[in-house]
């Protein structure tokens, strides 16, 4: 399955990527359903290996299909002023196909939106409801659309923000709307109800991911993303904070590790309320 790549107009062939074969640990907390198609929507490469990382490595062992789409070149993540955009973007093109080749993510897609540049506009909300009708996933894992005032302000890039009010616009009402987006349905693509969207928690955490082994691979997938570690002195030390975070989430969760999310059910009529894997609400989801 491939998505579309829209910049300037141009329409181009997606990165595919071989899965790679993983063994699952039968002895997780159990996740709330099998996600047969997930798609992960991104502001930056390296983005859905900090947020997402241990939660999809699960995925993929556990035999799901996941996606990536990436909205922006990146272009912005390094801190020498005179090195080429384009030799960057290129840089981190190639290690986010690397960190995603790791975990055995099907496809990896990039819009190529300019760095640090994005708004929730109609048209990133439209790039994102044609994805959506593409890979037709039953869960979106994408950012938090609201700015956090506890987690550190990182957690709150702009790009992110506008990331995760423009996914969360496509999932809803877009994707399933057959009158949003018309030419996206003369092309093929009808409308699609995604089920689930979770979201980094940061304050509004409610729902918990035993990731397991996983964890290792997270950590392992960070640094495939050598550009962004130019200058340490040890990258692992400084990704020691993603560890603990994953244990602190551990406790809360009653596991080793976990990562923390905030639980969107799409088509319940009120929110499923705080659970952690392995203990649903009744008609949660």
């Amino acid at each position: 399955m491939y998505f579309s790549r829209t910049h300037s107009a141009e329409i181009a062939r997606s990165d595919t990527i071989a899965p790679t074969p993983m063994n699952p640990a039968s002895s997780l907390l159990p996740l709330p359903d099998f996600y047969e198609r997930v798609l992960v929507i991104t502001a930056h490469p390296d983005d859905a290996e900090y947020a997402f990382g241990g939660t999809i490595g699960r995925l993929c062992a556990e035999g799901s299909e996941v996606h990536y789409l990436v909205c922006t070149d990146g272009s912005q993540g390094g801190e020498d002023p005179h090195e080429a955009s384009a030799a960057l973007t290129a840089i981190r093109y190639a290690e986010q196909r690397t960190a995603a080749e790791l975990f055995g993510v099907d496809s990896v897609t990039f819009l190529g939106l300019p760095d640090g540049t994005l708004t929730p506009t109609l048209a990133l909300r439209r790039s994102l409801v044609e994805a959506i009708r593409r890979v037709r996933p039953r869960l979106v894992l994408t950012h938090q659309p609201l700015r956090s005032l506890e987690y550190p302000i990182g957690a709150s890039h702009p790009d992110h923000l506008a990331v995760g009010e423009a996914a969360l616009g496509a999932v809803y009402p877009d994707a399933r709307n057959p009158r949003a987006f018309p030419e996206l349905l003369a092309a093929g693509l009808g409308p699609h109800r995604v089920t689930e969207v979770w979201v980094p928690g940061h304050e509004h955490t409610d729902f918990f991911v035993d990731v397991g082994p996983y964890h290792e691979r997270k950590i392992a997938a960070l640094m495939c993303h050598a550009s962004q570690f130019r200058t340490s002195v040890d990258p692992r030390a400084d990704v020691a904070w993603v560890v603990e975070r994953m244990r602190g989430f551990g406790d809360r969760a009653g596991c080793g590790y976990a990562e923390g999310f905030k639980r969107i059910v799409t088509d319940t009529a009120t929110a499923p309320g705080p659970v952690r894997a392995g203990h649903e609400r009744s008609g949660a989801s």
